[in-house]
């Protein structure tokens, strides 16, 4: 039986566990629920010939009267009108869901082959893995150029070995195929990251009791395996999804005029056209698009565990 000053010793607040709770609260407030805020006023406003390019800009404490009046939603009706940003959200999904796909069909079996192999060997597959960030991103994509171009470095190569003629190129340069090579490409190292955490913890003495009990290994693998590394899919897949959907640079350097997505459509609006307000207003149905799922998914593991 506890003594009483053990019971008052644990209904003390410590200090210590409070700030572990409220700093990541305070990270949130100033650097994604400020901003969030700052830009769904600035989605209200209207556009405006000057700086900042829109009306009304925030007021002073005794500016109050009158400011909220207004404000409107017309940017919001706006994105329902005009078809370039439905098409733009829809391709964004497409585009990004496709690409998810592909990591995880790449990135399993790399995850799954690291898992098993000898422990003295994992850490240099793990570095081998996260290489290419000491690499700027920018630098990997603008190689990427070098190579799909027409007169690139895989047109050359399929020359060299024969199975082009000279005259002939490979024309996935600013296409989709180029688009979904540079995603790939890039965001591999965070699918496959999530993934190896999971397999490496799986206990293999599962996979031995099963093939004692005659379970052939691809029937192991689906039964065993694969569920119990869906924590790091989902985390893999999410991970991946979320920046994808959102992707400005890959499309803008490897894909073409009809490659449509709606973080391009999103740097338009703000740098060329300079409509900060239907910017804004693009952006938070965006970010609200992401969250949503993401909220209900967590929800619903609650209800789960």
């Amino acid at each position: 039986m506890a003594s009483v000053s053990e019971t008052q010793a644990a209904n003390t607040p410590n200090p210590a566990r409070w700030f572990v709770v409220v700093v990541p609260y305070l990270w949130l407030l100033l650097f994604f629920t400020a901003p969030f805020l700052i830009i769904f006023k600035i989605s209200l406003s209207d556009t405006a010939i000057a700086m900042p390019p829109y009306t009304p800009v925030f007021p002073g404490f005794g500016a109050i009267s009158g400011y909220i009046s207004k404000l409107d939603f017309e940017n919001y009706l706006f994105l329902t009108e005009d078809p370039l940003y439905i098409k733009s959200y829809l391709s964004s999904l497409r585009i990004a869901v496709i690409s998810t796909f592909l990591l995880l069909l790449i990135g399993y079996p790399m995850a799954l082959a690291m898992a098993r192999a000898p422990i003295t060997l994992r850490p240099t597959l793990v570095m081998l893995v996260i290489l290419p960030f000491w690499t700027s991103f920018l630098i990997r994509v603008y190689a990427w150029i070098g190579i799909l171009k027409p007169d690139g470095l895989l047109t050359l190569l399929l020359q060299t070995i024969g199975l082009m003629g000279p005259n002939e190129q490979v024309l996935i340069f600013r296409t989709d195929i180029a688009v979904f090579i540079g995603i790939v490409y890039s965001y591999l190292p965070f699918m496959v990251l999530p993934l190896y955490s999971a397999l490496e913890k799986m206990d293999n003495t599962l996979l031995e009791a099963a093939s004692d009990l005659g379970c052939p290994p691809w029937k192991a693998f689906w039964k065993i395996t694969f569920p119990l590394s869906l924590p790091g899919v989902i985390a893999g897949s999410m991970i991946c999804f979320i920046p994808i959907t959102g992707e400005f640079v890959i499309p803008d350097l490897l894909g073409g005029a009809d490659t449509l997505m709606i973080g391009k459509t999103l740097w338009t609006e703000f740098f060329g056209n300079r409509d900060w307000p239907l910017a804004s207003a693009v952006a938070v149905v965006l970010l609200i698009m992401l969250v949503v799922p993401i909220m209900i998914f967590q929800n619903q593991q609650k209800k789960v565990v």
